[in-house]
């Protein structure tokens, strides 16, 4: 993909910084939110949401086409290009009539590709920036067609924002940011800014700056924050809101490193020890590889033996003493469980593939398939 991201579309230069209320609730609010903003000195677009599919419909769902006229003021007056979530064709449609800097589409319209499609020939042919945020499941193919149709619609300036994913079980932040989905992406689609929402992924104002500054230290594009004139009374999404005072102090502490420093006795020192690292990797890769080729020995050894792939007490003896070996070398339980549970249904995987050739090229004893599991 040819992307255009040179000086992040004219924006500015370094991380760009998006900022403003989650909804546009009236004039005055946008003017003041707008207007603390801009005095900061830091935010290269204004945000706010005009149209906000909420799950339950009694929630405030936005004031719709009508707050158009107050972005166009909030330009007017402070100067500041402002963005906005679009939903639909006719939300897109009137953004651009209305002069609109850039458009997002939100997580729940990425999930649906026919909502995709039908924004994307709207905007067929724009010349604005339009950022495309993850879908609420971690479905790395969900959110790369979403950017495949926006681009395939002729638009050049897209970049991804990261605003974590809808989480299965209990954990500190709104949505669980899996930062390897984002990485990954990054991987595919070298030319594509990923952009990092550290509200949506916290879902509390005070997890904001330690979430922003991760997403810097990763060498994300930028920011997209959440900034209130007064989160208690907002209309939505109040927790994750940052006043402008939170937002100026959070910008101040903030650290933005360089990707690629110059210094040369850096890059000596940054290159040994990465050669470090790729000696280990290639250590690793290796006796994994010798240990899979044990699996498939086993695997030859059980069919003939007329034993079951997985035993039970083994398998429970590998996790505890690989767990327990890896947190004494100061490695975490939950990172040393999940390793362990890969290699083991790897090593499952080729002894049952083994056996399945042995059975039909030689007829060993088969195993019990009521005791294997994986």
């Amino acid at each position: 993909m040819d992307i255009v991201q040179t000086g992040l579309w004219g924006f500015g230069e370094g991380p760009l910084i998006i900022a403003g209320p989650c909804s546009a609730e009236s004039e005055e609010q946008l003017m003041a939110t707008a207007t603390a903003l801009k005095a900061t000195g830091r935010v290269h677009l204004f945000r706010a949401g005009l149209w906000k599919p909420r799950s339950r419909p009694s929630s405030f769902t936005g004031e719709g086409f009508r707050a158009l006229e107050w972005l166009r003021r909030v330009k007017a007056e402070t100067g500041l290009p402002v963005t906005v979530e679009v939903a639909s064709p006719e939300h897109a449609a009137a953004c651009l009539e209305a002069g609109i800097d850039a458009v997002w589409l939100g997580a729940r319209t990425v999930t649906n590709p026919f909502s995709v499609e039908a924004i994307a020939s709207a905007l067929h042919g724009a010349t604005i920036p339009v950022l495309v945020k993850n879908p609420l499941s971690p479905d790395l193919e969900l959110w790369m067609g979403a950017i495949e149709r926006i681009y395939s619609a002729g638009i050049r300036k897209i970049a991804a924002v990261h605003r974590g994913f809808t989480p299965y079980e209990k954990s500190r932040y709104r949505n669980i940011p899996k930062w390897e989905l984002a990485i990954e992406l990054r991987s595919r689609i070298p030319s594509l800014p990923v952009i990092c929402d550290p509200s949506h992924m916290s879902g509390k104002a005070a997890l904001v700056p330690e979430t922003a500054q991760k997403a810097l230290d990763m060498n994300m594009a930028g920011l997209m924050v959440e900034v209130h004139i007064d989160p208690p009374h907002a209309l939505s999404d109040r927790d994750q809101q940052l006043n402008p005072e939170e937002f100026t102090k959070m910008m101040q502490e903030l650290v933005f490193r360089s990707s690629s420093p110059d210094d040369a006795g850096f890059l000596n020192m940054l290159d040994e020890m990465r050669n470090r690292i790729d000696s280990i990797d290639h250590q690793i890769i290796g006796l994994l590889a010798a240990r899979m080729r044990i699996s498939e020995e086993m695997g030859e050894f059980k069919c003939c033996s007329g034993v079951t792939v997985f035993q039970l007490e083994r398998w429970l003896e590998i996790l505890h003493t690989r767990t327990e070996q890896g947190m004494i070398e100061g490695l975490g339980e939950e990172f040393t469980g999940r390793i362990i549970r890969m290699i083991h249904e790897e090593s499952i995987r080729c002894q049952d593939e083994v056996m399945k050739k042995l059975r039909s090229a030689r007829g060993c004893t088969p195993s019990s398939e009521e005791g294997k599991e994986e």
